[in-house]
């Protein structure tokens, strides 16, 4: 960052070093390998006497000198040249590190080429043996570059000690020193094979060209042998994170590892079959063809290489975009721009956004990503980002779980400067105005009652949403499934619960009555869950309407479990709260005892498309598109090595939860696979970093300027959001992660650069099971009194069990708190933007207003007389506190 910026666009990442290093590096393996081939060459000419096998030495050596000498020492100058203007800051690493070993290269390279060409221009006129140690001095500096040259080299991919001690010797003689000499020195001589055999295929005489393609092809197996050995010697030696890295997780390693493994029996094989003998023509042309392979084959090698040093130029110390490790905290703090000296702004501004943007992109993304060219093209990477907040999140995330790219460091409004710079500058998208959505708000009855009826019937969700991911053709996180109960009482001084001789039916509101008109889930039932489904019915076999309430002998309540609708009216419209009507009928004469209705909510308003490309798929508010769902898997196999999204596009999409264990849904998961619920959060909390209840709105239907607008309830009304129970997104991940890794799963990786915002420290944080630990309503409301203050949060003390959930506990007297007190997140009284009173329909319909029933000491709606005792829980007899929220019935 303290040197001018060669801007390359198309012909930047990279690729002036992948072309001018790999040319060389290849020719300059040649240079070791064919030194030792000449003086080979040459005795076995004496050996045999064979002045035709001398011929050809010499003739190789003009080759060899032009190629190495010329051409090697062009390539070699274009590698400084290259290096100097894209990589300053590490050549001057490299240079002011290792003076003394560079000057120590220099004199044995000047002791080549005055070698070599004494042994050129003396070959024939000087006698034998002076002749040969010619040779062999040649040989011998040229291999002595090799060895200084590799031990600089790998000091970028190992320093070792260097780190420490800043010790020329503890950096030279680094952890990879001996097994890269060792390959490097024996893929040289596999190289004097590959060149050896074009120029012998290029003797006129057939006899002597057969003799010495042989002899090239006699010379190679035992190097290559060796060299493979010392391949693996080399891998071993890279730590144990570098080698993961390179192995599993970096995407386009496979590629060049695969290529050096697919190419070393091929080249093998194709040496061993060039000493069958061919026409002049086709030995030419075949022994061409070998060469180039030995190109890809060195660049194959040296990709691999260079790309285990990731995310570093020199490992541990400074970063492939040239900022040191040791500047990183600075940066953060102070800024990329004002860090740097070359740029052409200090600040960002709404004016100079983009521009800032370039320059931003320049100095952290260009050593490695070009701007439409070949090597790591920046456009292919990010098309898929349709606004800044997606491609802010990708690069506030990177660097964090998979390490093969740096961090991101700068301050914030520089990361959302280059996201701008790549979504709006680099790819033309505007800023999205999003859709003027105006929810259609369905007219609806509210159940009549008086006073003298007979029964109360409070029926509800469980749940204030059930999110659905309408992406079945490809995969499914959370199938249609709402959860419907309900509790009869009989009034009277002494109320009680019925549990005996009704029956209660449920039905949908027209409209819904068909949901598989909407989603495909049941086409895909079969592969998603195992199971063939009948059209409307859920996985639990209860249909969507005219189904029929059981009884759950243990909450004393009745229940129609995992009911699946959906968001998507027959009209075409979106609207996520479908109203279910329960009547409540005597089995014995048929008379309807009671009628309720109340919401069943289920929304597909699900935010993957944020981040993974697509658009919604309904009235431009809500659904997946095959582009979003298609992406999403395409992610995950490279991500973990699956194969997903192949097997969705053979028409066996897969449920998430048949990998990852699911409470809510009761599957077991896969063994060492963290849960999916941890997974899902710990995971995409490292790219929604700092960003409060944002980073749960963009993903959940929460917010309330969204179609959906789940947190609805009356501690919505207060202000309250999502991390005033569940703290920030990094708390819930991690209150998830520490359980699984408390449990023997490996999870570090998702942890390790999570920060606690509600607790002090990571440590202090309490795992839990999701689903079932979760944040108590005591919590705050300690003996259901008012809570001890604004700050009091619920996050970090959990529920023991299912028993203790809100909406699964029973008060003193077996009612059900949300029979009383309404949904999760939408407790009344709530506010709905699809009707105000759209949730609070059973509190209006038995008591009038929109609050919990029973509130106002209104203990006549059961009891039939005044109560003078708080008989369902403490401290209830009392006027409902926040009046402000209150609406009563027109």
């Amino acid at each position: 960052m303290n040197y001018p910026i060669w801007e390359l666009t198309i012909l930047g990442g990279g690729f002036w070093i992948a072309l001018v290093a790999v040319v060389h590096v290849y020719v300059a393996h040649f240079a070791v390998g064919g030194g030792l081939f000449l003086v080979l060459c040459e005795v076995k000419g004496y050996r045999e006497n064979s002045q035709p096998i001398l011929d050809y030495t010499r003739k190789h050596t003009k080759f060899f000198l032009l190629l190495t000498m010329v051409f090697g020492g062009l390539t070699g100058v274009g590698i400084w040249f290259t290096i100097s203007l894209l990589s300053p800051a590490a050549t001057s690493v490299l240079i002011h590190n290792f003076v003394f070993g560079w000057a120590t290269e220099w004199v044995f390279f000047v002791g080549e080429i005055v070698a070599l060409f004494v042994y050129f221009y003396t070959f024939g006129k000087m006698a034998r043996q002076k002749h040969l140690l010619i040779g062999w001095i040649y040989f011998i500096c040229a291999w002595m570059s090799l060895f200084i040259i590799t031990g600089i080299i790998d000091f970028m991919l190992t320093p070792g000690a260097w780190l420490q001690n800043g010790s020329f010797w503890s950096g030279f003689f680094n952890p990879t020193f001996w097994p890269s000499v060792f390959f490097r020195t024996f893929i040289a001589l596999v190289f004097a094979s590959l060149f050896a055999i074009v120029t012998a295929a290029f003797l006129k005489d057939d006899e002597v060209r057969q003799k010495m393609v042989r002899y090239a092809v006699k010379l190679m197996p035992l190097p290559f042998i060796l060299m493979l050995a010392s391949a693996f010697w080399y891998l071993y030696a890279i730590p144990a994170e570098t080698r993961t890295l390179m192995l599993k997780v970096s995407p386009e390693m496979s590629t060049y590892i695969n290529g050096f493994l697919t190419l070393s029996p091929v080249i093998f094989l194709a040496v061993l079959a060039m000493s069958i003998r061919l026409p002049r023509g086709l030995q030419q042309s075949a022994a061409l063809f070998l060469l180039f392979l030995g190109l890809l084959y060195m660049g194959a090698f040296e990709f691999t290489r260079e790309g285990a040093r990731r995310p570093y130029l020199v490992h541990g110390h400074m970063y492939s975009n040239s900022i040191r490790v040791a500047d990183a905290v600075s940066i953060n703090q102070r800024g990329v721009l004002k860090s740097a000296k070359w740029t052409r702004f200090e600040a960002i501004t709404p004016e100079n956004r983009v521009e800032a943007g370039k320059d931003i992109f320049q100095l952290k993304c260009s050593s490695c990503h070009s701007i439409g060219g070949v090597m790591n093209d920046i456009l292919p990477l990010t098309a898929k980002f349709n606004s800044v907040f997606g491609m802010d999140s990708m690069l506030n995330g990177l660097g964090k779980i998979n390490n093969y790219m740096p961090q991101f460091f700068g301050i914030r409004a520089e990361r959302e400067a280059l996201a701008a710079y790549i979504v709006e500058g680099l790819h033309g998208q505007k800023a999205p105005q999003g859709v003027d959505y105006k929810p259609k708000a369905p007219a609806y009855e509210i159940p009549p009652h008086k006073a003298d009826d007979e029964y109360v019937l409070l029926a509800w969700n469980n749940l204030g949403m059930h999110c659905i991911s309408d992406s079945d053709p490809y995969w499914i996180l959370l199938p249609p499934a709402n959860d419907l109960y309900a509790q009869l009482v009989r009034k009277g001084e002494r109320p009680q619960i019925v549990t005996e001789g009704v029956t209660l039916h449920y039905r949908v509101e027209k409209g819904f009555e068909n949901p598989s008109k909407h989603v495909r889930f049941w086409e895909f039932a079969e592969s998603l869950l195992g199971k063939k489904l009948p059209l409307n019915s859920g996985v639990s076999g209860n249909p969507v309407t005219d189904g029929e309430m059981e009884l759950n002998e243990k909450l004393k309540a009745f229940e129609a479990t995992l009911v699946p609708v959906v968001p998507y009216p027959d009209d075409g419209s979106f609207n996520p709260y479908p109203l279910f009507t329960v009547e409540a009928v005597d089995k014995k004469t048929g008379k309807i005892l009671a009628t309720g209705r109340f919401v069943a909510p289920t929304s597909t308003e699900m935010g993957c498309k944020n981040c993974h490309g697509g658009e919604w798929r309904v009235a431009g508010v809500a659904g997946f598109t095959d582009e979003t769902s298609a992406d999403v898997l395409r992610v995950h196999d490279r991500i973990n090595g699956t194969d997903l999204l192949k097997k969705a596009r053979a028409g066996k999409p897969l449920l998430c939860q048949s990998c990852h264990a699911d409470p809510v849904l009761g599957t077991k998961g896969q063994q060492g696979i963290p849960n999916f619920p941890a997974a899902m959060h710990g995971w995409h909390a490292n790219y929604l970093t700092d960003r409060g209840t944002d980073a749960c709105f963009k993903c959940h239907p929460a917010s309330a300027t969204g179609p959906t607008g789940c947190l609805r309830g009356v501690h919505a009304g207060l202000n309250l959001d999502c991390t005033s129970c569940h703290g920030t997104l990094a708390d819930h991940a991690l209150s998830l992660l520490k359980y699984e890794k408390e449990h023997g799963k490996d999870v570090d990786r998702l942890m390790r650069h999570l920060e606690p915002k509600v607790v002090a420290s990571v440590e202090e944080v309490k795992g839990r099971i999701p689903w079932i630990n979760e944040p108590d309503c005591l919590n705050c409301h300690v003996d259901f009194q008012k809570p001890a203050s604004k700050d009091v949060n619920g996050f970090n003390t959990w529920t023991a069990g299912p028993g203790e959930l809100f909406r699964l506990r029973t008060d003193n007297m077996g009612l059900m708190c949300e029979s009383c007190h309404g949904s999760t997140h939408a407790n009344y009284p709530a506010t709905n933007m699809y009707g105000q009173e759209r949730d609070n329909i059973p509190p209006m319909q038995y008591q009038a207003n929109n609050l919990p029933i029973g509130s106002e000491m209104n203990c006549r709606l059961c009891h039939t007389k005044d109560m003078d005792m708080s008989v369902h829980h403490p401290n209830m007899l009392h006027k409902f506190r926040n009046r402000q929220l209150m609406r009563v019935k027109n």
